[in-house]
């Protein structure tokens, strides 16, 4: 791309940029994103970074922008990195979500699972972890503060677009609580390694007599921080001056091949909000 053609790029980016107030992010399928295999991340925190200032920054080099675009909604992905499922393979094939929420709002969840559904061309996600915001005053997590997270989760399963649905880092005492009161239970529980090497005896014996799954994962209490996520958006929008944005959600997907359990695709989709202009 010659100079000049960089130059009205960037000016009709900064234009589209500038006007809008959300901006929605797929990194596209990463087992078929070459420019992501030079390295490997060191960590969930990493690989998402690095996601998003790529995946930004493709979009501005290689889409036709225009300033007869301008929508409050702005949708950043490149067509051909999305792998899309085909009616004839779905069967073959499970979808796994966990959805890491920056803030409370259970429209954040709806909105999430139906960009994952959309994105990947499916009607039902197979399953769904949620890994909801702290709570607020700093104390920790509660059953009140899980409960409006959960009826909107619920609330999705009846409308068959999640067949089930899991937690994530609750101890015994939270996920007994949350089973007991829960219309829908939780069919899983993940447990971060990092901070017991062992699972707990007490959550293993109450997992077992009533068939929670336990997983375990290695992601950080915050996938990503707030200013991390500004440096990734301004690096991969080239330092053009587009205001700041607010992280709402992110969510990871895995699609596996169930007869072989292989990563078939996986990717992240990214929310945000301006918060200045």
């Amino acid at each position: 791309m010659d100079s000049q053609n960089t130059t009205n790029t960037n000016t009709e980016a900064k234009m589209l940029l500038s006007h809008a107030k959300t901006f929605r992010l797929h990194t596209g399928n990463l087992v078929n994103r070459s420019r992501l295999k030079k390295k490997c991340p060191g960590s969930p925190s990493e690989e998402l970074r690095d996601c998003i200032q790529a995946s930004l920054s493709d979009w501005i080099s290689t889409t036709k922008l225009s300033s007869k675009d301008l929508t409050d909604t702005l949708e950043f992905s490149i067509p051909e990195a999305t792998d899309a499922i085909t009616p004839e393979e779905r069967e073959e094939l499970k979808v796994s979500v966990k959805l890491f929420l920056r803030e409370s709002g259970q429209s954040s969840i709806k909105d999430a699972v139906e960009m994952a559904c959309q994105t990947l061309a499916v009607s039902q996600l197979d399953s769904v972890i949620i890994a909801p915001p702290g709570p607020s005053d700093g104390d920790s997590q509660s059953l009140a503060h899980l409960q409006p997270v959960w009826e909107e989760l619920e609330a999705l399963v009846r409308s068959k677009q999640i067949a089930a649905i899991g937690t994530s880092d609750l101890d015994k005492d939270l996920l007994e609580q949350l089973y007991k009161w829960a219309q829908i239970k939780p069919s899983s529980n993940q447990v971060n390694l990092a901070s017991c090497c062992v699972m707990p005896p007490d959550l293993t014996a109450f997992a077992k007599e009533f068939d929670i799954q336990l997983l375990t994962h290695n992601d950080t209490k915050e996938l990503i921080s707030a200013d991390t996520f500004q440096e990734a958006v301004r690096a991969g929008a080239q330092d053009l001056n587009i205001g700041d944005w607010r992280l709402e959600w992110v969510l990871r997907y895995n699609v596996i091949v169930k007869s072989r359990g292989i990563i078939k695709s996986k990717g992240y989709l990214v929310s945000a909000k301006k918060t200045s202009t």
